[in-house]
């Protein structure tokens, strides 16, 4: 039995094997809580398997985990599946529709000739099976990467906030049933090219107020992250500086968050949940922090040339995970390190009735 979190160690289930659930997220249901993400158990340098599908456990307390096997399992006999292996499936968020009753999960798919485009899931039970709604989705006719989904607690809406492939951050209205987007969208942070551009959004919401963490774009080498706040879903978004300012790696603790779960049951806990992708990186490495100063500070005046570091082909089977409680100075959102703490740290509240979030 785990009794705390213990941020960039190896993640066991209560089987005693590694959790897969890489840029994952987390989604309450009644008493019980479900991590799931990309699972990378049968991946390895050099073997074409991208993914083994979407893979899930569930937890009553955060700490130990229960493995549910795959609730999107790998597709075999179809190389153009949005499942096959060989895709390059990214990032699955669920939500709950309860207007439908069904869970929606979207995929991002990244193909071989650089378009990213998004494939749709529903089923009845957060555990699935789960039918393939549509496949190929180029939303707004822009190629999609990274995202988070948004529902809105007062009246159902839902919001798909991506990046538009190296330009900006879109906002965009999903349909009624959260399988499209429905055609309103915002643009928020243009930038002409990476690493400038933000990817890997991951939104939350405090006190009436709209956030935002995102982080550059540099590869599978990890940047500074930032945080961004809003008055409401579609901006206009005001960005609040480095999410980690107390990191002189300049890299997020090495880790690219991939989702913030709020806890429904304790006051004020925000939990960014981060993967840590290079658990060792090469020994010859630059120097970062001086390396991002001069990429990524708005008020240096010397050349921003910019050439992604060659990880080689990253075994990111072995990646952990890095959860972090977001601490707070007024609105202001921050993100220390820490080496082990507990959900029983911050106080708890009465839930208001079985949440679906």
């Amino acid at each position: 039995m785990q009794h705390s979190i213990k941020p960039g160690q190896p993640w066991l289930d209560t089987n005693g094997n590694r959790i897969h659930t890489h840029g994952g997220s987390i989604i309450t249901v009644g008493d019980t809580f479900y991590w799931f993400g990309e699972n990378k158990e049968k991946t390895a340098p050099g073997n074409g398997i991208w993914h083994w599908g979407v893979r899930a456990y569930s937890s009553r307390d955060l700490y130990n985990w229960d493995d549910l096997g795959t609730i999107l399992p790998p597709v075999l006999d179809d190389e153009t599946h949005p499942l096959h292996p060989a895709q390059l499936a990214d990032r699955p968020h669920i939500i709950h529709n309860a207007a439908t009753g069904k869970f929606v999960c979207w995929v991002k798919v990244m193909h071989r000739n650089g378009e990213q485009r998004s494939s749709v899931f529903t089923a009845d039970e957060i555990t699935g099976p789960y039918e393939l709604v549509t496949r190929g989705i180029k939303p707004l006719g822009m190629n999609a990467g990274d995202f988070d989904l948004v529902v809105e607690p007062s009246d159902g809406k839902a919001y798909y906030v991506f990046e538009r492939v190296h330009s900006e951050l879109i906002v965009a209205d999903l349909t009624d049933d959260y399988t499209d987007v429905s055609g309103y969208y915002s643009t928020h942070f243009p930038r002409l090219q990476p690493p400038f551009v933000r990817e890997a959004p991951a939104y939350f919401r405090r006190k009436g107020r709209h956030y935002l963490a995102t982080s550059g774009t540099t590869g599978y080498f990890p940047n500074p992250s930032e945080f961004a706040a809003a008055d409401s879903y579609h901006g206009p978004w005001t960005v609040l500086g480095d999410a980690h300012p107390d990191d002189e790696s300049r890299t997020s603790f090495r880790s690219q968050i991939s989702s913030i779960f709020k806890h429904p049951h304790r006051r004020d806990l925000y939990i960014a949940i981060a993967d840590r992708w290079i658990v060792s990186p090469p020994d010859d490495l630059p120097d970062i922090p001086a390396l991002f100063e001069q990429v990524f500070d708005v008020e240096h005046e010397g050349p921003r040339e910019w050439g992604a570091i060659d990880l080689g082909e990253p075994d990111t089977s072995l990646a952990d995970y890095v959860w972090l409680p977001i601490r707070f100075d007024g609105d202001r959102p921050y993100i220390s390190w820490r080496d082990e703490w507990t959900i029983e740290e911050f106080d708890e509240v009465a839930p208001a009735g079985p949440p679906v979030e």
